[in-house]
Parts: C-alpha cells; structure tokens; sequence
C-alpha cells in the first residue's frame, strides 16, 4: 500500500516513523519532507500548501491513503480535494478544520454549547479593540484570529503591552490576514495540558497528555516558540481530570461539530488549562501537536495506520487503542537566536546509535550532507520506565549530535518532575 504523507516538519517525521511499522505499507512519500526525513521515505518537492502539486501527485502515483498533517493544507481544504479523487484520508475536511483556523469561530462555538474557556470579546476594528483595553482586567491575553506557526498568541502584562499588542496584528499585519480580527481574553491561571485524540466523528479517544515547554529560554522566559520540548504523561492530568474533561470538553466538543453540520474526523488536539474552577479550553488544534506527537506516538502501542484507517472509515469505536505504561520527554535543538534571526547551513552529525529517536524538522540534504535550515532543527526523544530517566535519556542522547549554533533548553521536564 503507497501512503503519502502532507508536511514537512517533526512531527511529519514521528507520523512516518510509526507508520513505517505497519508491514502492509510498501511505500511513504513525504511531500515536501526534509532532509532527515528523507531517511524513512521517499520525500517528493511539493509544498504542503501546493494543493493542486499534491492532488496530482496523489492521483499519478497512485497513492492508497494519504495523512494530511499539518495545519495550513487542512484550513485549506487537502483533504477535501483528495477525498473527491477517491483517495481515502486521515485528517478533517476545511470546514471542520475552522476549529482552528479561526478563534473566533473556535470561541463562539464553546460560549454557544457550554464548553468550559475564557471569558473573551471579539474585534475586527482596531479602535474599539484600543477602547476595550482602557478599562479591561490585566494581564489579558491577545490571539489572531486566524493560523500564525503557533506564534499569534501574545500574553500582555500590561495595558501598553495588551494594546501593543493589537497594534501589531491589526494595523501593522505582522501575522497578515490572520490579525484581522482578534480575540481578547481573560487571563486564566494554572498547569497546561496538551491532550490530542483520535476521532471519528462519533466516537473521541484520547492519547497520552503531554507538557509542553513554549517559551524559547529556561524558566518559561524569552518568546514563544512552536515548542522546544515536551514531557508525556502530564503529572497534572490526573484520572479524575480526564474525567471530568471528557464528559464536560472531549464529547461535548465532537458533539457540537457535528452539530454545526462540521463532523470532525482526524487529530484533536486540546489545549486546555487546570483551574481552581476546572479544566478550561485554551486552544484547540486540528491536526496532532508538534512537537507533542513526538512523545504521544512512540507511546502508542496499537497499530497507528490501523487506528487511522478506523478513524476514516467511522470504525473508531471497534478498537481498543492502547499506549505503554511508560513515560516520553523530547528535547528540541535549535539554531541559536530562535525565534527571530539565526543562521542556517551548518552540517549536523548524528551518532548512529540513536538514529531511530531523532525527528528531524529544519534541515536540508545538499551534497550528502544533513544541514540546518530552520529554526527547530530536530528533536530527540526518549522512553523509559520513569519521567526522571527519559530527560536524562533524552539529553544525553542531545550530546551525540553536533551542529554549530546548536541551542536547547535545559529545564525541559522540570515542572513536571516538582510536580510529581
């Protein structure tokens, strides 16, 4: 069976290194792919937003089943077009997958079907959102509208900073069309949880919770990043609060979709946060994590393209999906000055030995050689029997790989560690 993978990042890489232990599939092609990914399929020069270079590809080829990962060809419609080739695909259609290419929608739809978040106002002109903040509760939370690499959240601790903030998206356009509208938010407090499901439309099974680290420097301080590390389980999702958010956010969520005549099929993603008043919504993500799918997937124990394969044809609910009882961290190397300017073009070198715990995101083959080509250059993940173990694991295994400008953090794993 010929499986095509959309995308080109870590987390295309986790997907295709899963998939790759299903001995039905003949072959993977990664469109685009990258350079490290190049070692575990055939990676194919069309951009993940090309949809036209992808649908034609598919059709060529002949591909059986495609994965659409990331966010952008999802909001777009991907899976659509090939859906109306006949190729089967894991991954919402674009009007489910609004859930996250739009906040605003993503607000009104959890304010109209009871689904615990933050009290929020929308905006879509600039001056009645500078008036909003003369007089709202600080800090405040300020979030473009539409898709921005996971950077268009900003938390504001001041009025100059919250209106700064808006000044940004809105007039100087700095996330384009995305800012277009905004949303302000209540500042919510207390421990994040990052919680991705599989879906059917009907059925919703949660995976393994994860923590991520979004911020570039040690101690959650500097910029937000797409996330330089995650642990997995979250110590702070708790049996009780998987409890109470599937019975208050999971299910109420799949429902309300499907609903609005947008059933959801594919990756979940939850974003939530632990208050004193209970789990609440921050985010949600139509598509898996990155780089949380690089500590969820080498935890999941059932077949990932049997699963994907239940999740398309409506059969969800058939499977047991079972994970290890284990515990994953990955540590994320990236080009020093990440997430503003940094230098690109220097070769990495990878010891053997670990080779099957890399996932390669920012790096291009020239030449024969593996050479950094973005931000998030790779992340390196670890099992283990306990969380302390798999951090060690994970940055020891950092020391065998070499690249100059080569940065992480060190605290990876810390919080959750305390909270254990």
């Amino acid at each position: 069976m010929k499986v095509m993978v959309v995308g080109g990042g870590g987390r295309e890489h986790a997907i295709i290194k899963k998939l790759r232990e299903n001995s039905g599939i003949t072959e993977i092609f990664a469109l685009p792919g990258n350079g490290g990914i190049a070692n575990d399929a055939t990676c194919v020069p069309i951009g993940a937003t090309d949809l036209d270079g992808i649908v034609d590809f598919a059709v060529k080829e002949g591909i059986d089943y495609a994965v659409v990962a990331p966010d952008d060809p999802l909001v777009l419609g991907c899976v659509d077009r090939l859906e109306e080739k006949g190729i089967p695909c894991f991954g919402p259609r674009s009007n489910a997958a609004i859930i996250e290419g739009s906040k605003v929608f993503s607000k009104n739809l959890m304010k109209k079907y009871g689904i615990p978040t933050a009290a929020y106002e929308v905006f879509d002109n600039i001056d009645d959102a500078l008036s909003y903040l003369e007089t709202a509760p600080i800090p405040t939370v300020i979030k473009a509208d539409g898709l921005a690499l996971g950077k268009g959240v900003i938390i504001a601790n001041t009025r100059d900073e919250a209106k700064a903030a808006v000044c940004s998206m809105m007039l100087d356009k700095k996330f384009g069309k995305s800012g277009d509208r905004v949303v302000i938010e209540e500042f919510l407090t207390g421990p994040e949880v990052s919680v991705l499901s599989f879906t059917d439309g009907e059925t919703v099974v949660p995976m393994i919770s994860s923590q991520d680290h979004k911020r570039a420097l040690d101690g959650d301080k500097g910029l937000n990043t797409g996330g330089m590390g995650t642990v997995a389980p979250n110590p702070y999702y708790t049996e009780e609060v998987a409890a109470e958010c599937m019975e208050k956010i999971f299910l109420p969520t799949i429902r309300a979709m499907k609903a609005e005549g947008r059933p959801f099929k594919g990756c979940l993603y939850f974003g939530l946060m632990i208050t004193e008043n209970g789990p609440k919504v921050i985010e949600y993500n139509c598509r898996f994590g990155d780089p949380e799918a690089q500590v969820v997937l080498p935890l999941l124990q059932t077949d990932l393209f049997t699963v994907m394969q239940a999740v398309t044809d409506g059969r969800l609910s058939e499977l047991d999906v079972k994970f290890r009882d284990a515990y994953a961290a990955c540590v994320i190397l990236a080009s020093k000055g990440y997430p503003q300017s940094y230098e690109k073009g220097y070769e990495i070198t990878i010891d053997e030995e670990i080779q099957d715990h890399v996932y390669v995101a920012g790096a291009a083959l020239k030449d024969g050689k593996l050479l950094t080509s973005g931000g998030r250059v790779l992340g390196v993940t670890a099992v283990a029997d306990t969380l302390e173990k798999a951090i060690a694991d994970s940055y020891k295994m950092c020391e065998q790989i070499y690249f100059d400008n080569k940065y992480c953090r060190t605290d990876i794993g810390k919080r959750a560690l305390a909270a254990k």
